[in-house]
């Protein structure tokens, strides 16, 4: 399976005719109505299931005639997938990890929701098993930076990463990203990173990792 295909397919649940019917996340969203990847050599999109026939066909007929991605260049039939659809753009750059990771000693693996309650509020108990494997920093008994499994599938995960604000600056996001990156080879998925490009801080723990750029995504998100 090819780097494109397999963000899409670990970044979403398809049904028979490859159409998004939902995020794969613990507490699944509805999921964009076109996402765009360009890679390297390859185009791929996918829209959501609730489109009418009609506009996914013309989706696909302008799919198709794209060209491998460009960094930070719109898709060119950017204004008419706007027409189409209506809702909000969002893009940026999808990274694979090298064979060979840097070595970290501060990451520790968590499976309980403890470590994170007192700077991760949003998380949830229940949301902990889908997440994992989790990297997290500690200061004392309490996570201070995590990256986990923000999407996954039997083939991949994606990353998810946050780090409480009285504890940036300090590069532990590399650290988790890459302690959890070999987490997740070690469980038999391949680790792959997303991110916006409007987000300089996630672009910065890229580069320090050394992530390669493998395509760029672009979607249509509902209003």
């Amino acid at each position: 399976m090819s780097t494109p295909l397999l963000y899409l397919h670990t970044g979403y649940e398809l049904d028979s005719a490859g159409r998004i019917v939902a995020t794969r996340e613990p507490d699944p969203r509805p999921g964009p109505l076109l996402t765009l990847v360009r890679g390297r050599r390859t185009v791929l999109h996918a829209v959501h299931a609730d489109l009418p026939a009609e506009t996914a066909r013309e989706i696909a007929r302008l799919a198709a005639q794209e060209v491998p991605d460009d960094p930070r260049t719109e898709p060119l039939f950017a204004n008419q997938y706007r027409s189409l659809l209506g809702g909000r753009v969002r893009s940026g750059p999808a990274f694979a990890f090298p064979l060979q990771l840097p070595a970290v000693e501060g990451p520790v693996l968590i499976e309980e929701y403890g470590p994170l309650a007192r700077y991760f509020e949003g998380w949830t108990a229940g949301e902990v098993p889908g997440r994992t494997p989790i990297a997290a920093v500690l200061e004392g008994v309490e996570a201070v930076s995590v990256c986990c499994c923000a999407r996954r599938s039997d083939e991949a995960a994606e990353a998810g990463l946050e780090t409480a604000a009285p504890f940036r600056g300090r590069g532990l996001a590399a650290q988790v990203v890459v302690a959890w990156a070999a987490a997740v080879r070690a469980s038999g998925r391949i680790p792959l990173y997303s991110t916006e490009w409007s987000n300089g801080a996630s672009l910065s723990v890229a580069r320090q990792v050394g992530l390669a750029r493998y395509a760029e995504w672009w979607s249509v998100e509902p209003a």
